[in-house]
């Protein structure tokens, strides 16, 4: 009985064990600054919300919030020739980081990377992988010509919205940290002043 029992208990521990590391994995929890952030990109419900997510439905939201971004959508469609308005800029680059490259979308870092790549600044784009089976054109080279036209405040205002879309918490954390900032009293040290030319002058007088 003591030999099945030790042999059972051992069984118990490894299936415990386990469950402990698959459970470690889906929910990895960091904390810093006092407060817990949990790894979005390994979370089930943040991929199932971010596969709800359409690269158009993106799109949309982030001409409604940035509406003098440019839209480059007069391509024409390959089916009936007529121009696509949904095929935006926008709908393209995220499908260049989500479907082509395989990033993550809940993190600024990721993002910045892809418009790193319109830059020729990370790594080289291949123009037959870029999304354009649906129109009559390529626009890879004119896509690369907007973004390194956009001031480094235009793409990084494109980052933030693009993150906080797909990872709504990111937004309301934002909010409440500078809301904290600004009821924060800051210290402000002493000034100090370089002697100009001829102050030692002055106080011989």
């Amino acid at each position: 009985m003591k030999r099945q029992f030790r042999k059972y208990k051992w069984v118990i521990v490894t299936i415990f064990s386990v469950i402990i590391n698959l459970f470690t994995h889906y929910f990895s929890v960091h904390y810093y600054n006092g407060s817990v952030n949990v790894n979005q990109n390994e979370l089930p419900f943040t991929r199932v919300w971010a596969q709800t997510l359409t690269p158009e439905v993106v799109s949309r939201e982030v001409y409604q919030q940035i509406p003098d971004f440019p839209l480059e959508n007069n391509y024409l469609s390959v089916e009936t020739n007529q121009v696509v308005s949904e095929n935006t800029l926008v709908s393209r680059i995220v499908r260049y980081h989500q479907y082509v490259k395989s990033r993550p979308t809940v993190y600024r870092l990721d993002w910045k990377l892809t418009l790193a790549d319109y830059l020729g600044k990370n790594e080289i784009m291949d123009e037959q992988r870029y999304p354009s089976t649906t129109i009559t054109e390529n626009p890879l080279e004119k896509d690369k010509q907007v973004i390194k036209s956009l001031t480094r405040q235009q793409r990084d205002e494109l980052v933030s919205v693009l993150v906080n879309i797909y990872n709504p918490e990111n937004q309301e954390i934002n909010q409440e940290s500078t809301q904290n900032q600004q009821k924060t009293p800051s210290s402000q040290s002493p000034s100090f002043q370089l002697p100009k030319p001829g102050s030692a002058d002055l106080l011989l007088q």
